[in-house]
């Protein structure tokens, strides 16, 4: 049996634990009461600039030249001479002797040809003599003595007119002689540059025979493919219209003026393009980076001119309208009047004030009126956003 010392010393022990928890519990300090902070979503703006901007359409195409001739041979012969200006890639000026046919067979056509025309003058003139003579033969019997009207064959008409028609197709021969001598020389029919030489020296041709082909340098011409909808930027269709063509020469950027001067008025069958064509003069000027034949080009063509519009990237509208901040951080929706899609941006010209801040940042649940904040660059807005998440 327990004795009474034992059963009161651990009750007095509970008493002192129970004693001493509660003097701590009188000594502990309530927490401070912190307001209540309210925390605006942070975001980053952008000023909207709206000013006069022009609607210009993008292309690209090929340059190729305006005119191209195939060199051929009118007459027969042996190629006796050669430029040495007549090679691919080389340049030559209107009326350049190319390349040379042996004229012997036709300067002595041409000889003979003159002779018979000679022959045929003075067979002519003999014969002009002879009907003047019966015509005058005629009028002095006529005045002495009745008689009747007198026969052509008399008079020697059906004579003369023989010799002229002789005299005349000696005269054909004679310019025919010199138009075959003529075309023993293969001339230039303009400026241009040699795209391609089928002869050589000591080369036997006919008529048909190829020497090569010129491609003109006076005129480039470009081809750019537009969309059916974007021709509604472009004025008159186009026509008329300035285009600026870029390249890469020898790794660098350079750039062309050029004209729009037609439409091939028709739609490409596999393509749906409509295609313009463009012209550049003198592309291998020397005053200039020469435009050359068969270099691939990228076009701006010049469009219309808007007085007000504005770019705005396409990801920062949604269903047509775009986050402002009002000058009292209040967030307001704007619904815009979208004209064009080019390049991630939509170009509008109503809907927004020139000057008001676009908000550039994301918002989880964006409502009409609510309180923001703006990022005065000591916060990130992405850690700002992560934080309100997280709590």
């Amino acid at each position: 049996m327990a004795s009474k010392k034992q059963i009161l010393l651990p009750l007095a022990v509970l008493v002192g634990g129970i004693g001493i928890a509660v003097a701590f519990s009188a000594m502990k300090q309530p927490p401070e009461q912190k307001p209540e902070q309210v925390i605006h979503p942070l975001v980053e703006t952008k000023p909207i600039l709206v000013a006069p901007m022009q609607l210009n359409v993008d292309s690209y195409g090929l340059v190729k030249p305006k005119y191209n001739t195939e060199l051929v041979a009118q007459v027969s012969g042996q190629v006796i001479a050669v430029s040495d200006a007549f090679v691919k890639g080389g340049f030559v000026n209107q009326g350049d002797i190319l390349a040379r046919i042996d004229p012997n067979d036709y300067e002595a056509a041409l000889i003979e040809a003159q002779a018979s025309l000679a022959q045929a003058s003075s067979a002519l003139e003999i014969e002009q003599a002879q009907a003047h003579v019966a015509k005058t033969e005629w009028q002095r019997i006529k005045d002495n003595a009745s008689a009747t009207i007198p026969s052509e064959l008399y008079l020697r008409k059906p004579q003369l007119a023989e010799k002229l028609a002789s005299f005349r197709a000696a005269q054909a021969s004679v310019k025919r002689a010199k138009r075959n001598l003529e075309r023993t020389y293969i001339k230039a029919p303009y400026d241009a540059i040699i795209a391609s030489r089928d002869l050589s020296l000591g080369s036997v041709v006919n008529p048909g025979s190829t020497f090569g082909m010129l491609n003109a340098t006076s005129v480039a011409e470009i081809r750019l493919p537009v969309a059916d909808n974007e021709l509604q930027y472009l004025v008159n269709g186009g026509i008329n219209a300035n285009v600026t063509l870029t390249a890469q020469v020898e790794g660098k950027p350079v750039k062309w003026q050029g004209t729009i001067v037609r439409s091939e008025g028709v739609i490409d069958q596999r393509s749906r393009m409509t295609y313009l064509v463009a012209q550049v003069k003198r592309p291998y000027a020397s005053d200039r980076t020469p435009l050359r034949f068969g270099a691939y080009l990228n076009a701006t063509i010049d469009g219309k001119t808007i007085d007000n519009a504005a770019s705005i990237p396409q990801y920062l509208v949604k269903n047509g309208q775009v986050s402002i901040i009002n000058d009292d951080h209040t967030l307001s929706f704007k619904t815009l009047n979208i004209i064009r899609e080019y390049n991630g941006y939509s170009i509008v010209d109503a809907g927004i004030n020139n000057g008001a801040q676009l908000i550039t940042s994301a918002l989880e649940y964006p409502t009409e009126g609510m309180q923001l904040k703006l990022n005065d660059g000591t916060e990130s807005v992405t850690d700002t956003q992560l934080a309100l998440k997280e709590e």
